[in-house]
């Protein structure tokens, strides 16, 4: 096997290396200036939030401080009454958190159910009105841009105290962001099976069905489950605005000082949580998987 190497003219050379040190000149100066422009902004950011390092540095003390008081003394001698009086309540605060789980649970499966729907009128391969895809997207918007636990005071002023205000602010919050994300994941689809099912004779919502679907719903369901994590804790802060759950029982034990409930009922709420993450994480790990080996 033959290799031909080819000599550059010496002033070829030189006008081809001049040419590139003025390309990384221009490339760096537009990375220094990018990165001053984020500087800036950030120090303007913090001017206008008022933000004082000083502050910062004297107020960590008083939170640990404040970690220790709600953290209880437990003695090795007498571990099994000092962890029987930490969680005194464990019943009550298990059913609360089941209640926030549920709330979570049928906001999520709302939420979602609308988000899919939605998603198809907003993808623009498969739209081509500009007016219904910009009412859809623009209504997606709103939805996700307004914070859940505003929707749930809303609803617990216009509905009352208990978890159906958490679970209406939940589904509305989810559509609007599961909408956005499942959009673009139908925007990314392979058009030569929507085409061929197409030239079937098949109409817009068999196309839809058998071709687009398909190729998304591992991806949809992943992003769900995802959501679904953010949605418990979520649900968990919504009691504080009476919207049903775990957050308002939380709530009262910060007003009253109950020092020893309030970390028993964070440490309830963390595990909680954790649980659902690796859980949901296996199963998100294993759609991916499986859409891999597909």
């Amino acid at each position: 096997m033959r290799t031909h190497l080819y000599q550059i003219a010496e002033p070829r050379a030189a006008l081809l290396l001049q040419q590139y040190a003025a390309s990384t000149a221009a490339k760096r100066r537009r990375t220094w200036l990018f990165a001053a422009v984020i500087v800036l902004c950030a120090a303007l950011a913090a001017w206008g939030g008022e933000v004082n390092l000083r502050k910062l540095v004297e107020g960590l003390p008083r939170f640990w401080s404040y970690i220790h008081d709600i953290l209880p003394k437990l003695r090795l001698a007498h571990l099994s009454s000092d962890l029987a009086e930490w969680f005194w309540n464990w019943d009550g605060w298990l059913a609360l958190l089941g209640e926030t789980l549920l709330v979570a649970y049928v906001g999520t499966f709302l939420g979602a159910g609308i988000g899919f729907f939605l998603s198809f009128f907003a993808s623009a391969n498969l739209v081509k009105s500009v007016i219904a895809r910009t009412i859809v997207r623009r209504s997606l918007e709103f939805c996700r841009t307004v914070p859940d636990i505003v929707f749930a005071l809303l609803f617990v002023y216009a509905l009352g105290l208990g978890p159906i205000p958490g679970v209406l602010a939940i589904a509305i919050h989810t559509a609007g962001a599961l909408g956005k994300q499942f959009s673009e994941v139908v925007e990314n689809v392979d058009m030569n099976p929507v085409e061929g099912v197409k030239a079937t004779g098949a109409n817009w919502f068999e196309r839809v069905r058998f071709a687009v679907l398909p190729q998304v719903l591992s991806n949809f369901v992943s992003y769900t489950l995802l959501r679904f994590e953010i949605n418990v804790r979520g649900a968990s802060v919504m009691g504080f605005v009476g919207a049903g759950g775990i957050g308002k029982e939380l709530l009262g034990s910060i007003r009253q000082f109950y020092y020893s409930d309030v970390s028993a009922i964070l440490l309830m709420i963390i595990a909680t949580v954790f649980a659902i993450d690796l859980l949901t994480e296996r199963l998100r790990f294993r759609l991916i998987g499986m859409e891999e080996r597909a």
